[in-house]
């Protein structure tokens, strides 16, 4: 295993040999994350891993992870792309998944300056607003009754989301059934990426779609495509007069990008915009929802955190007001507890899978083209080399630090979207959700247990890392005006 190949080659990196033809699928289990981390104090760092047909390299090092996405990051700038996600990226048309290149570039552009730029997010907080002032009403009706916090925070990011791309399109009856209609099909296309196929594991058998999910996930692409067919429709009528009213979201500013044109070379259509919508949808409300969960459950299992991020609220709110965004910059241990929840549960525990676009070494091995490189950040972030007390629950760490800890992927310690040219293009957008969400929750409610329950922090793999058992909690409320309940 040690010894160079016959060409001189560096060898493959080590690990278990696994069972002929499947690998070590049966060892996997439902944890992946897990198993991997385990496996990494046999192996080291680096190891390769044969599920199925596909030849896997995972590493748990932050130098490795430097190697990969700062020293070879337009080597690994290409994606693995699961067989159903094909048709929800619009054949790659997508940002999330498109190959490393022109059409990448161009529309990693328009998201990064035009989309998701601090001062075109400011144009669009009273969207928010109003969905996170919904959100409180509703909290408000089920005052002393249970409420599923990860339901909660799942709706509030798909009303701020699609509001965002769409809510100046449609309104009333018409906002509500869209609402209604792509609730349904998102969670129907991530209950189903969670599925584990056949045809990711031996690609030779993929056109014959054996479990039948790449068809399902076609039909369910099919039923979003009509839905956003049916919006462009309708702001084009009302970019042309006919819509009887004026007012902007996303779909407004993409569709006149593509009127005058980003990149000549590269023209922006709207393929490129419906892709783009997807991968807003389906990257800012499972996440977002499940980083809310994690939060409030650290939170009731540690009291005294829920205490000061209270305390710093009514010190910097007030409890004669409502938090806004503009108290986000003001609430740092908040933002110290968020950093925390990224670290000990990051909503993608690989992120997304890279793919080498040519064989190359890394941590002094041969990693082949074509391989499926897995970055267990989930390992990285509980690596007790490069955390104190790194399974302990602490914002301190975070909130007393003298180093910068960011989002921004600079230090290979801490990197929960990411790092590189492919790192996640919304980290602005979800700092301004995530903050308000849960600032909103924890300023407007105390919130308790029911009598007969237990808390559970255990987590489970899906396309998502997502609490086991549902955060299920009793609000009560803290303001004393009653009208910021309604």
């Amino acid at each position: 295993m040690f010894k160079r190949t016959r060409n001189g080659a560096p060898p493959l990196p080590p690990g278990p040999r696994g069972l002929p033809l499947i690998g070590s699928l049966p060892y996997l289990g439902p944890n992946p994350h897990r198993y991997f981390s385990k496996l990494a104090q046999t192996y080291g760092p680096i190891m390769k891993l044969k599920l199925g047909s596909k030849l896997c390299i995972i590493i748990t090092s932050p130098n490795l992870v430097k190697e990969v996405l700062r020293c070879h990051d337009a080597i690994f700038a290409n994606r693995d792309v699961p067989a159903a996600i094909q048709a929800l990226s619009y054949d790659g048309n997508d940002m999330a998944f498109s190959p490393y290149g022109p059409k990448w570039r161009m529309m990693r552009k328009v998201c990064s300056r035009e989309l998701m730029h601090p001062t075109v997010l400011d144009f669009y907080y009273s969207l928010r607003r109003c969905q996170v002032h919904q959100m409180v009403c509703y909290v408000r009706t089920q005052v002393g009754t249970p409420v599923d916090i990860g339901k909660l925070g799942f709706q509030t990011a798909l009303n701020m989301v699609t509001c965002m791309i769409w809510g100046g399109t449609l309104d009333g009856e018409d906002m509500i059934r869209v609402g209604h209609e792509i609730r349904h099909l998102t969670k129907e296309m991530n209950e189903l990426l969670a599925t584990p196929n056949v045809s990711d594991l031996f690609p030779i058998i993929s056109r014959f779609d054996v479990q039948g999910i790449v068809g399902h996930m076609k039909r369910l692409w099919y039923r979003s495509d009509q839905i956003f067919e049916s919006i462009i429709d309708q702001r084009l009528k009302m970019d042309r007069g006919e819509g009887g009213k004026e007012s902007k979201d996303f779909l407004q500013l993409l569709l006149k990008l593509k009127e005058e044109g980003v990149d000549p070379k590269t023209p922006l259509n709207l393929t490129h915009i419906k892709a783009m919508f997807m991968d807003m949808m389906g990257g800012g409300t499972d996440t977002t929802s499940s980083i809310v969960e994690w939060a409030m459950a650290e939170m009731m299992q540690n009291p005294e955190i829920m205490r000061k991020a209270q305390e710093e609220l009514e010190q910097v709110v007030g409890m004669d007001n409502m938090v806004e965004e503009s108290h986000m910059s003001k609430l740092p241990y908040l933002e110290a507890v968020l950093k925390e929840v990224l670290r000990l549960h990051p909503p993608v525990p690989f992120l997304i899978p890279r793919s080498p676009s040519q064989t190359c070494t890394v941590g002094g091995y041969t990693v082949p083209k074509g391989t499926q490189m897995i970055i267990n950040i989930w390992a990285i972030h509980r690596d007790p080399e490069a955390w104190d007390n790194p399974l302990e629950f602490c914002p301190e760490r975070f909130y007393n630090s003298t180093s910068k800890w960011d989002y921004r992927g600079n230090d290979f310690r801490y990197i929960p979207f990411g790092s590189g040219r492919r790192m996640c293009v919304g980290i602005s957008m979800a700092e301004r959700m995530l903050t308000y969400v849960l600032a909103s929750l924890l300023h407007s409610f105390d919130w308790r247990l029911p009598d007969d329950a237990k808390l559970n922090l255990s987590d489970k793999f899906r396309v998502f890392l997502k609490k086991e058992t549902p955060l299920v909690v009793i609000p009560t409320p803290r303001l004393a005006n009653p009208e910021f309940y309604y």
